[in-house]
């Protein structure tokens, strides 16, 4: 059943490359609990306490806001395939905006994402895993490109608009500073 780890082990990080979906969770002490599903080849392990996943835009930003006021952040992946699995990463993360002076390294690990707005830096202090034996089976059929055709369709200033329009706080009405970390 379920062990707890310091940090990730090998087995550990060739699952997470193996997993083409995971799960994000934040929150503050008073807002709403966010858990946010990512794909697109997003996350890089950096080492055996580190991963970074880069955020793209959508219709929302609670992430970003969360993290701000609370570093506090999960990460899970589940096995879809194979064996049964569950495995989280729990740890505190930091918001990499493209004006910060990390991003152009950081962005640099990554195929170029359009709409590509943050990256999300986790220093994990708990790995933790779980059986798995209910999570069904799916098959894994192809990425949805629509999320990447919109943000190409809408070019870097519309990008900036629709951040300033919907990007700029969460539902609890926290601030993103999207707009003034990427003008």
């Amino acid at each position: 059943m379920g062990q707890r780890f310091t940090e990730l082990s090998e087995k550990h990080i060739q699952f997470i490359t193996d997993q083409r979906i995971f799960f994000v969770g934040t929150s503050t002490a008073d807002s709403r609990v966010n858990i946010s599903p990512k794909g697109m080849d997003s996350l890089k392990v950096l080492g055996n306490n580190r991963v970074v996943w880069l955020n793209v835009t959508g219709s929302g930003n609670e992430t970003s806001a969360h993290v701000q006021l609370n570093p506090r952040m999960t990460i899970m992946f589940c096995a879809y395939e194979g064996a049964p699995l569950i495995l989280r990463l729990y740890g505190s993360a930091i918001v990499v905006h493209k004006h910060d002076p990390e991003w152009p390294n950081l962005y640099s690990l990554f195929k170029p994402l359009p709409g590509a707005r943050q990256i999300f830096d986790l220093s994990i202090d708990l790995v933790q895993t779980s059986c798995g034996m209910s999570v069904p089976y799916y098959n894994y059929v192809g990425e949805r490109e629509l999320l990447s055709e919109w943000a190409t369709k809408k070019g870097e200033e519309g990008l900036k608009h629709y951040w300033k329009e919907k990007n700029q706080s969460s539902i609890d009405g926290i601030p993103t500073n999207i707009v003034a970390k990427n003008g």
